[in-house]
């Protein structure tokens, strides 16, 4: 905050204005003036603000909805309400709806100013907070849980993460199911300067699109059947945070009109609203599609995939990074025996030679499940290859080979054999294929009644 804190003034009075604006700017404050709730609403929105002082009464947009507006912007911004009918129990709804504090005209000059001071004084104190909070997380970079991997395409990878956290620009992770986007997801909000706020995420593959519009926008009471209240959706709940969208090629051509719009307005139309509600959240996407090749076949807006597209990060599949398999595994069996408040366990060299060889169509996912069964079934400390699953033990040839029905299939064709292959090896046990996969067990059904499969 400046020497001078800034402070939006609203009132639909112009001889008020112009009082205040000398009043404040006599006094050691910058205050910039809005005539109206409409304009000081838009003002509000547009500009970056210490403190608002705004009347209650006003035609069209009043002042709590200009209290109302600014916290869902910012919730530690002090707002000061004026009114010329106020009464106890007014007071104490306004301070309980989130205002600064409440005061009654005709006020004198002397205890306006005071007020406005001790807002000021409070808005630098959390300001100053934030800030050194900020400075030890940068300093005690021992509290970042650093993705494990030390093949040269995943350091660069991390490496470019690192470049990018410190800024608010939207970043597309690219890679296979279980490569660990959301970990790398997670270690860009460790690292940015929104590390204090939430890291909220959603899989947009595991719900029907009515119910995922309402989970990312909310929703209105009223708007549907069972809608009995106001609900905030993951965009709001997520403010001064970030918010991971992960498998966003999954999402139906209506919500990515309302995405685009997120991304291009920062605010957000809840279902069944007239109303959009100001969005300040860092946007992380993610997915396991060729999403070029969704935007071909149309099912992908192009202008969407380019805003999301400022930054792209591609993480390689684990059998292009076989030498991280034993670090990923040690890191794993060490994390399980701590969930499992025993000691951790270790690999024998034979079953260290077994998931070395192995391929990991599940990536780094598979490999962690597959340790959490082999750990399950050996009741000394070292793990040997007899108890890791028998698909890793006994890999079978990749039909996608050996069986491939034209020279170059589609990228569909092969998602399909894969599915198919991973469906073949866990005994038709969906819930397991779909956790091997790293996707959903809806998703997994969705893709098999596309396929007119017999196992749909």
């Amino acid at each position: 905050m400046s020497d001078r804190p800034s402070v939006l003034v609203i009132d639909d009075e112009s001889g008020i204005l112009d009082t205040l604006r000398i009043l404040l700017k006599n006094r050691g404050f910058e205050p910039k003036t809005a005539q109206g709730g409409k304009a000081g609403l838009a003002a509000l929105k547009s500009g970056r603000w210490d403190i608002v002082l705004t009347d209650i009464r006003m035609p069209g947009v009043s002042g709590n909805d200009i209290l109302e507006a600014a916290g869902a912007m910012d919730p530690e911004l002090p707002v000061i309400l004026m009114t010329a009918q106020a009464t106890l129990q007014s007071a104490i709804q306004a301070v309980n709806e989130g205002a600064f504090y409440y005061i009654q005209k005709p006020f004198s000059n002397d205890e306006l100013i005071t007020i406005l001071q001790r807002a000021a004084e409070q808005r630098s104190l959390k300001t100053e907070n934030k800030q050194l909070k900020r400075e030890i997380r940068q300093r005690d970079r021992s509290r970042w849980v650093e993705p494990i991997g030390g093949a040269k395409s995943f350091r660069d990878v991390l490496r470019l993460a690192q470049q990018v956290a410190p800024t608010e620009s939207t970043v597309l992770i690219l890679g296979e199911s279980g490569t660990g986007k959301e970990v790398v997801a997670r270690y860009i909000h460790e690292l940015s300067q929104r590390s204090d706020g939430p890291f909220l995420s959603i899989n947009c593959g595991a719900l029907p699109e009515s119910l995922l519009e309402s989970e990312l926008f909310g929703h209105v009471k009223g708007s549907f059947t069972g809608a009995e209240r106001n609900k905030e959706g993951l965009f709001m709940a997520a403010r001064t945070g970030t918010f991971f969208l992960d498998e966003i090629a999954e999402t139906q051509p209506s919500t990515q009109v309302k995405l685009l719009r997120v991304l291009q307005e920062r605010e957000a139309l809840p279902v069944g609203g007239t109303e959009p509600v100001p969005v300040d959240v860092r946007i992380i996407a993610a997915t396991n599609k060729d999403i070029e090749q969704e935007i071909k076949r149309g099912s992908f807006r192009s202008d969407l995939y380019y805003r999301l597209n400022v930054i792209s990060l591609y993480l390689p599949p684990l059998r292009d990074r076989p030498d991280d398999i034993p670090l990923l595994a040690e890191a794993f069996l060490r994390r399980i025996g701590e969930h499992r408040g025993e000691p951790s366990k270790r690999l024998s060299p034979e079953a260290l030679a077994v998931v070395g060889e192995y391929r990991w169509p599940g990536n780094v996912r598979e490999l962690e499940n597959a340790l959490e069964h082999a750990i399950v079934l050996s009741p000394g400390e070292t793990v040997e290859a007899a108890a890791l699953p028998e698909r890793v033990r006994t890999p079978k040839g990749d039909p996608l080979v050996s069986d491939r029905p034209v020279a170059n299939p589609t990228l569909e064709a092969i998602e399909r054999a894969y599915i198919m292959w991973v469906l073949q090896s866990e005994n038709g046990n969906k819930s397991r294929a779909a956790e091997v996969l790293g996707i959903d067990p809806s998703t997994l059904y969705r893709k098999l009644a596309r396929y007119d499969t017999d196992q749909a």
